[in-house]
């Protein structure tokens, strides 16, 4: 929109803030809410370079990741991601903005532009990724002490959805007035929802977006999930995105379908009238062979490697396959215009610009080291032998003893990255779980 296009909408909605956000490391939301006026202004908005070394626990990484006197960087908004934020009580717009330091450079640790400059790589290739996830959650009951195990809700019916009820519309029913709830939202914001279904655990839904421009879905993805966690919470429930928040449930997961267009026909490279290309190939053994190195960007807590278990729904390996649910990727059925790679790795508690920038980066790697896959898996692969990355400290090992994922995604960032992740999993590695105290305490 020209600015006066957009100072119409502002005035035509009756706007009297504007929420001006960074996606941090973790992915959600920062920044401030300011008045309309300065927004129209031109006034330059500041926010400390901190505001991406905190981590997910509240600390702040020692002084030696950022410039020690933490210095201010600029804010600019990304117009084309202004939409109306319809869940406050007066008026209000929401803004994602870009970041940059005095000199008019980039913030290189900014996980937006971390993004941007992967998508570049493909540009100057001559090709253009698009994207389209599927992202799962939970609905569960209220949950103001850690300490209690989380329970699924109450639905419309008055029961609690205690039975796996996957792909049922019954099931859907018992949380129609949420669900009208995250249409009426997305709708006001203009995000777009191909389908909404039941997925395989109690009260786990999913949501699958249109395909587009992979920084416009991570702006969506991230609003969305502002989205619906507010819509939950108007009903007296909780939304979680944490990729395991049920002991005896699947995990919930974010995975991307994933194609390639030529830059300037828009034609799918993948594949052409005959056969799949040398890219599709490549594509796919890059995701294999470096997949490993960035698992960190998929699986960012300690957490999220209890989702990967044999028989739950979650991949265990890289192995690839047609139409085949049981593999790390997936080569789903469709025409040629339309071959894609559904990358089922990625959890959802993701930071959506991390997720899909690392994918794209092995995809990218791939590509330029002309790398060639294993043979399809027709059988099931959770049978087959288990070699992705089992916890949080063996993936933070192999991030920063890899040398091609830093070289993609900015060496910078990766170190900062890394401590911050190491920060995390020190500070869970303090808690002593309640299975020790029920197994170990007066047994050993």
């Amino acid at each position: 929109m020209e600015d006066k296009d957009i100072q119409n909408w502002l005035t035509e909605n009756n706007i009297q803030e504007v929420e001006t956000i960074v996606p941090d490391m973790a992915g959600t939301a920062r920044g401030k809410l300011i008045p309309v006026e300065k927004f129209t202004s031109g006034s330059v908005i500041r926010l400390p370079e901190s505001v991406f070394t905190q981590s997910v626990t509240g600390k702040f990484l020692p002084d030696g990741y950022i410039n020690p006197a933490d210095r201010d960087i600029l804010i600019r908004p990304d117009l084309t991601t202004l939409k109306l934020l319809p869940w406050m009580k007066d008026p209000t717009a929401t803004v994602v903005n870009d970041c940059f330091y005095e000199d008019g450079s980039n913030v290189d640790i900014s996980p937006r532009q971390v993004l941007k400059n992967i998508l570049q790589l493909y540009r100057d290739s001559g090709m253009r990724p698009v994207v389209a996830p599927e992202l799962e959650f939970y609905l569960v009951q209220r949950n103001t002490d850690p300490n209690q195990v989380l329970q699924t809700p109450i639905g419309r019916s008055g029961r609690q959805e205690t039975v796996r009820r996957p792909f049922s519309l019954d099931a859907l029913d018992e949380f129609e007035p949420i669900i009208d709830q995250i249409h009426s939202y997305s709708d006001a914001m203009n995000v777009k929802i191909d389908t909404l279904e039941h997925e395989m655990g109690t009260a786990q839904l999913e949501i699958n977006f249109e395909h587009d421009d992979p920084l416009m879905i991570c702006d969506q993805v991230m609003i969305f999930k502002r989205l619906i966690r507010e819509a939950a919470m108007q009903h007296g429930i909780y939304a979680t995105f944490l990729a395991k928040p049920l002991e005896d449930q699947p995990g919930s997961a974010m995975h991307w379908h994933i194609s390639l267009v030529d830059g300037d026909s828009g034609k799918n490279v993948f594949s052409n009238s005959q056969d799949e290309t040398d890219t599709f190939r490549g594509f796919i053994a890059g995701l294999q062979q470096f997949t490993p190195e960035s698992i960190l960007f998929n699986a960012p807590y300690v957490n999220s490697y209890r989702r990967f278990q044999r028989f739950q729904n979650a991949p265990i390996n890289l192995c690839w396959g047609y139409d085949n649910r049981t593999t790390g990727l997936r080569v789903p059925t469709s025409s040629p215009e339309n071959k894609r790679v559904e990358f089922r790795i990625g959890g959802a508690d993701v930071n959506p610009y991390l997720s899909i920038a690392s994918t794209l980066a092995c995809g990218y790697l791939g590509i330029q080291k002309s790398l060639q896959p294993t043979t399809p898996e027709d059988s099931n692969a959770s049978n087959m032998q288990f070699n992705l990355p089992k916890n949080l400290s063996t993936a933070i090992d192999i991030l920063r003893e890899s040398e091609t994922m830093p070289a993609l995604m900015g060496n910078r960032f990766s170190q900062i990255y890394v401590a911050m992740k190491e920060d995390e999993y020190n500070e869970y590695f303090q808690v002593i779980s309640p299975w020790e105290r029920e197994n170990l305490l007066l047994s050993v």
